[in-house]
């Protein structure tokens, strides 16, 4: 990760400097963090509901990949806002681009563990001596902050935990190359259960449950474009046309699931894994009008400060947020 971000804020310092141009008052380009899915759904909504154009708006929402990361994109002038988990802003963020949290739609998080249970685990203690698979590019930190907690090596060990570098998949856990391997509620838990293995087999540490989880899916603009207010009128009904979005999502999620597949250009998608993850998502979006709960964030820095001997953040950052945005969209 440290050589990622390395690699990554040179980028970013070449591109700063031009990032910020003229800006269009009704025109906003919207990067995901990953591919079209139900994850995305309340900005699909508000382009198929018309809520955008009620707000004169030109939304274009700009899907990810594993090869698209969006701060990168920001910074180039690619998007005006961007998706992110906060670890992976806030680092961003360290390393020299100063993005600002605007807007927070997700209230929870849906990253957890998934074990086979007859490993014997019941509890963060029993990792010891076994091989967990954990993604990475930041989004290994709440793990070892939540290892570093539990007084857990992650160098391995029969007092240990062997960390495995996941992939975006759940073939380690299939394959018995791991005992426990990383998953979303909405995502890949499902397609464990999808590749034949029953919930009775499994034993699942949600993250949210643990005190270490940290906030994810926020929108995040540039902290300079915040100074125009041009841009800032923009945003203010960008992040009222997406909150209601959002909140029709929550309350009609097959309809919600039904419009992502309409704007999934891949195909790659089916039905009944998207209806299966808008159920999951509007679970992680309930209880959150759009502001961002300072207590949350809190949590989020103090996690990613307790990440053990390298965490993704050395101080205490400052600027990282505002309510100016969703103070106004809420009125």
């Amino acid at each position: 990760m440290k050589k990622l971000m390395t690699g990554m804020a040179l980028g970013l310092a070449m591109a700063g400097g031009s990032a910020m141009a003229e800006t269009d008052p009704n025109s906003v380009k919207l990067q995901l963090q990953w591919v079209t899915q139900a994850q995305f759904a309340g900005y699909y909504v508000a382009l198929d509901k018309g809520y955008y154009e009620e707000e004169n708006l030109e939304v274009e929402i700009l899907p990810g990949g594993p090869d698209i990361a969006p701060p990168q994109v920001l910074a180039g002038g690619g998007a005006d806002v961007m998706l992110n988990w906060m670890p992976s802003a806030l680092a961003a963020r360290e390393k020299g681009l100063p993005v600002v949290n605007i807007a927070q739609p997700f209230k929870s998080s849906g990253l957890m563990l998934t074990c086979w249970k007859d490993t014997g685990i019941t509890s963060p203690q029993d990792f010891k001596g076994k091989t967990i698979g954990v993604w990475f590019f930041g989004n290994e930190y709440p793990f070892l902050s939540w290892m570093s907690q539990e007084g857990i090596s992650t160098d391995g060990g029969e007092d240990g935990v062997t960390v495995l570098k996941q992939g975006f998949n759940v073939d380690p856990l299939i394959q018995r190359q791991a005992d426990c391997i990383s998953t979303m509620t909405y995502n890949e838990y499902g397609q464990v259960l999808d590749a034949g293995v029953s919930e009775d087999e499994l034993v699942t540490f949600k993250y949210e449950d643990q005190g270490v989880a940290t906030l994810e899916d926020g929108i995040w603009a540039l902290e300079e474009n915040l100074e125009d207010p041009v841009f800032v009128d923009k945003m203010v009904r960008f992040v009222r046309a997406s909150m209601k979005g959002w909140k029709y999502a929550e309350e009609n999620p097959d309809e919600a699931a039904m419009i992502v597949l309409d704007n999934d250009a891949t195909g790659a998608q089916t039905e009944a894994h998207q209806v299966r993850m808008m159920g999951e998502i509007a679970k992680l979006t309930a209880g959150s009008d759009g502001s961002l709960d300072e207590a949350d964030y809190q949590r989020t820095v103090d996690t990613l400060l307790a990440g053990g001997s390298d965490p993704v953040i050395s101080k205490a950052p400052e600027g990282a947020w505002t309510h100016a945005i969703t103070d106004e969209a809420l009125k």
